[in-house]
């Protein structure tokens, strides 16, 4: 990141592989007008390029739409089906970055985030958390991640009304990422 304002301790330009054991890809979204509901989805990989420059880094990632758990197994099922994700349909969501840049002391990434077969531009705000060695001769780094998508943008579009006004399930989910990956040897 040598032509970027951005200074990250220990960076490396590499290509790293992310480690699903020591990550986490989660999201909320509002329930009932009252408050959130959280999930994560538990089966998922990628491969992440830090270039010399901030605009030479690349994301690309999957995840396995049926691998979502909210921790009620009865609410898992009905997001798997038809009415949301349609996972049997469209097993595998996918993250393509397009361009990164730094914006400040932050880092922008833009990106093509493709659910139940469709595919929508998407911005996330980035933090590079840090670089250094790991206890198997190895060499990790970090980042967080966050964005808010409208599901309907994605086809995930069940209309779910309450007596009384409002829905049951928000249009605006937040999504949170947490990764940490390892540098692949040469």
């Amino acid at each position: 990141m040598t032509t970027s304002s951005v200074q990250i301790p220990g960076y490396v330009a590499a290509t790293w592989d992310i480690d699903p054991v020591h990550s986490d890809v989660s999201f909320s979204v509002r329930h009932m007008m009252v408050s959130k509901v959280r999930g994560r989805f538990t089966n998922f990989s990628g491969e992440i390029v830090t270039g010399e420059d901030i605009s030479d880094s690349s994301v690309n990632a999957t995840i396995a739409a049926d691998s979502i758990d909210t921790g009620n197994e009865q609410r898992d099922n009905h997001i798997r089906s038809t009415d949301f994700f349609d996972a049997d349909n469209h097993p595998q969501w996918t993250f393509h970055s397009t361009s990164a840049r730094a914006d400040g002391d932050e880092i922008v990434l833009h990106g093509d985030l493709t659910i139940k077969g469709v595919t929508r531009p998407v911005t996330l705000a980035l933090e590079a958390n840090g670089f250094g060695p790991d206890a198997f001769g190895g060499y990790r780094a970090g980042f967080s991640a966050s964005t808010t998508i409208d599901r309907n943008d994605f086809g995930v579009d069940i209309k779910m009304p309450m007596d009384g006004g409002g829905v049951v399930v928000s249009d605006k989910v937040q999504i949170t990422l947490e990764i940490e990956a390892v540098r692949r040897q040469a």
